[in-house]
């Protein structure tokens, strides 16, 4: 989305040339989705433990899991969302690859939520 907006600045800009290159729209991405995953993790735990969803432990297994218990589940949701962000605003949008991995990794992330979702339940 960024892409488009500055390929189209460019023309009275010329120092936006700079975003056509991959490495420095990589580099913009993962700095996008660590301030992201740093702005939305902390209340996001917060709204989960308000929720109590939190990590079941059973008695029968080491005694060193048993802190666990209570931990909020479900914290992988930060990580897919800023990453999703992240992408969604940086990359060529119009590269099908992209979307096929954005598809694979919310996909997987799907099913470990249902996942985390049947532990809780």
């Amino acid at each position: 989305m960024l892409l488009w907006l500055t390929q189209h600045l460019t023309n009275n800009w010329h120092f936006l040339h700079v975003f056509q290159y991959i490495t420095f729209r990589c580099i913009l991405t993962a700095l996008t989705a660590l301030i992201i995953s740093l702005l939305i993790g902390q209340p996001l735990i917060k709204w989960l433990g308000h929720f109590q969803i939190g990590q079941t432990v059973r008695d029968d297994g080491p005694q060193t899991h048993l802190k666990k218990a209570g931990t909020p589940t479900m914290g992988g949701v930060s990580i897919l969302l800023s990453i999703a962000c992240a992408v969604l605003l940086w990359s060529d949008l119009s590269n099908r690859y992209i979307w096929v991995t954005l598809t694979v990794m919310l996909s997987f992330g799907l099913i470990g939520g249902v996942d985390d979702y049947l532990k809780i339940v």
